[in-house]
This record gives structure tokens, sequence and C-alpha cells, in this order.
């Protein structure tokens, strides 16, 4: 089981969730297993917190926080899973078991870093450009030719599956704190930055480029020290190439 302190960290974030009594039933799930911290990225029905399907849960609904898009909604935290069904989609990056996703939630909450999951709209799920965002993807193991489920019984069944197991060895180790989302993004950005002054690409942002360069970034699973390493590096280089072009 997870401590008050941990299940603290986690963040469950509903991205463009079409209707307010799923956002109140996966509430109502938060509430049942000991999480508090809902995060909703434009809802299409802003009176989601009357919801009265969040029973028992009403102080979860009167605390969660609105944002305008999911960098936003995840900036703070070390680590975000995505949820994906495998079907509307091909995710670039392999699916998880929902109880080794869940280990490795478990392990990153324990150390002491915040966690975010994504759970998509109930008609199409999150989108690419959602998925970017995320290191780890996770599915709830329905059948291939069924694999929706309703919102607030997704949330249920994933957060389920973090407190009901006790992962071998207990708390794991860590030897320096996981950069937050908000600092892979800066890296990102500073890297489609020198890509763009040293003329590799010419138009423009590009957003099958940003998403790629998210992506590789994410896969580095860099320490907030190694960040801050690498932005120094690459800042260095993209200062270099602009002298070498007003040199020219």
């Amino acid at each position: 089981m997870l401590s008050t302190e941990e299940a603290g960290r986690l963040r469950v974030v509903l991205v463009r969730s079409r209707n307010p009594l799923n956002i109140g039933a996966a509430a109502r799930a938060m509430s049942n297993f000991g999480f508090e911290r809902l995060r909703v990225v434009r809802p299409y029905e802003a009176g989601f917190r009357e919801a009265r399907s969040a029973v028992d849960a009403a102080q979860v609904l009167r605390s969660a926080e609105e944002f305008e898009d999911v960098g936003a909604a995840v900036s703070d935290c070390s680590l975000v899973a995505g949820t994906a069904g495998g079907a509307q989609r091909t995710p670039r990056e392999p699916l998880q078991r929902l109880e080794d996703a869940a280990q490795a939630i478990r392990t990153q909450l324990r150390a002491g870093s915040r966690v975010a999951i994504l759970f998509g709209s109930e008609k199409v799920g999150l989108s690419n450009q959602d998925l970017s965002h995320c290191q780890l993807l996770l599915r709830i193991p329905t059948l291939y030719d069924h694999p929706s489920m309703n919102l607030g019984q997704a949330v249920a069944v994933v957060l389920y599956e973090l407190v009901r197991q006790t992962d071998p060895g207990g708390p794991s180790a860590v030897n320096a704190t996981p950069a937050t989302a908000e600092g892979r993004e800066r890296m990102t950005e500073v890297w489609i930055e020198a890509l763009t002054v040293s003329g590799y690409t010419h138009h423009g942002p590009d957003a099958t480029l940003e998403e790629k360069v998210r992506r590789l970034v994410r896969r580095l699973d860099l320490t907030a020290p190694d960040l801050h390493e690498w932005l120094g590096l690459l800042r260095r280089i993209v200062w270099k190439a602009r002298q070498s072009k007003e040199q020219d």
C-alpha cells in the first residue's frame, strides 16, 4: 500500500473530458483509493464541479486544477504516464502491462517524485501530441475488439492496481531527483532552437519534429543535475552557432 504522503504525489489528469458525470465518477474512484490531486485539461463542460456522480468526493472536484494544455498540467511531474487502448492509435512507444507500469509508478512515488497519469477524452482518447509528453504508456488489458472503457472505470482500475500490490524489497533507493516534465520541455525547446540555428530546419516550428525531439529527450531518463548540465551545453552550442552566423 502507498502511504498518504506517497499517494499525495500522484496527479490524475483528465484530458478534454466530454461528460461531467464521468469526471465525477473519476473523482469518486480517486477518493475510494486515497488519491486527491485531480487535474483537468480543457474539459468540454465547465460545470463538472457539481457532478452528482462524485459521491463522497466533492472535495476532490472542488480542489481540481484546470489547465489549457497537457504540458502545463504535467510540468511539475518527474514521470508522466499515458493510458492507451491500443486500437485507435499506434503509439510510438511500446505499451506496458498495467501491473508493470503500476510498479514503476509506485517506485517513483516512494522515491519522492510527482507522477501524472493521463486519461484521454471518452471519444478519441489521448492524441499523439498528448502522448509525446509521456515517458510510459500503459494499457488496461481489455479485449482488443472492445478496448474502450468508461472514463471513471478506467481511472478506478488503474488506481486499484497502484494500491493493491506491495513491491518486493520495498521502496527503491535513488541517487538523484529525476528531471521534471517542465525541465525536459525546456531541453526540448533548446534542442529545437539549436536545430534551427544550425540550419537543420528552415521553416520555423515543426510539430512533427517537436514531437520527435520530445520523445528522444524523454527516453534519456534524465536526473535534475544531468538536465542542468545538458541545458548549459546546448545553450553554449546555440550561442556559438549564432556568433558564427554573425561573423559570416
